[in-house]
């Protein structure tokens, strides 16, 4: 049975015009276990009625493995009139909300050793893989396993974490990044900013389903075109791990 604890918010910041870094602590002073890729859910009341939103964890832990964070840090897009926009955008430090979790399965498994994982993610959906980044490390330094991570977005401004994967792949020479910018180039790309879409990044990867994993996270479409993109070049559910983020308001 998962547990049912109040998050306390403790700080937050703009990542871009309509993404909101939240960083709650529990209310009763305990650290929150779990393992990176899971998510919790945010329980409130609008109009009368019971809602939940789900938000993956983002926080990224001081070890590899199961963890117990201090801190639990979120993502949030805003969607104009919805009610958990109204909810989060107004709450100030110090302000509690009733909280469960974690729950969910897109985590590394323990039991797979591919030589490759391909990670891609579109919006926020790259909060999971921020908190893998300590198992990240592990399995590249005991396994020699590479990784490979794929963020899409319409514009540089929102490439969330964008800095801090670069950074990691610059000290990590097994981890390689890329953004992919759908719409608004930049004038001055970095080496790791692309144009065109997450998808567009699988022709030069060399894909093959014997020896690659691929973990999908994000808009729907993009996971779907995604999919059946992979479905031909042999891959199955067996080496195919999908979390949809369906915008609810």
């Amino acid at each position: 049975m998962k547990e049912h604890f109040n998050l306390t918010l403790k700080w937050s910041k703009m990542l871009c015009e309509d993404v909101r870094h939240l960083v709650f602590v529990r209310e009763d002073g305990k650290p929150m276990p779990c393992i990176p890729g899971q998510f919790i859910q945010i329980h409130f009341s609008h109009e009368g009625e019971d809602q939940r939103r789900s938000y993956s964890i983002a926080t990224v832990p001081g070890a590899p493995g199961p963890a117990e964070v201090d801190e639990v840090e979120i993502a949030v897009s805003y969607i104009e009139g919805g009610a958990a926009t109204a909810l989060l955008s107004g709450l100030q430090p110090g302000e509690a909300l009733e909280s469960s979790g974690p729950y969910g399965r897109f985590c590394l498994r323990d039991n797979e050793t591919p030589k490759r994982y391909v990670l891609v993610a579109t919006g926020t959906g790259v909060t999971p893989y921020r908190a893998m980044l300590p198992e990240i490390a592990h399995r590249m330094a005991e396994h020699g396993t590479r990784f490979f991570l794929i963020h899409g977005a319409r514009r540089r401004e929102e490439v969330l974490y964008g800095e801090e994967f670069a950074a990691f792949a610059h000290t990590h020479p097994g981890f390689e990044y890329q953004a992919r910018i759908s719409r608004q180039q930049p004038d001055d790309p970095q080496p790791w900013e692309h144009p065109g879409h997450v998808q567009d990044a699988f022709e030069a990867l060399g894909l093959n389903p014997e020896t690659d994993i691929i973990y999908l996270c994000g808009n729907p479409d993009m996971i779907d075109d995604a999919v059946t993109r992979l479905k031909q070049k042999g891959f199955t559910p067996r080496n195919m791990r999908r979390e949809k983020y369906v915008s609810n308001r």
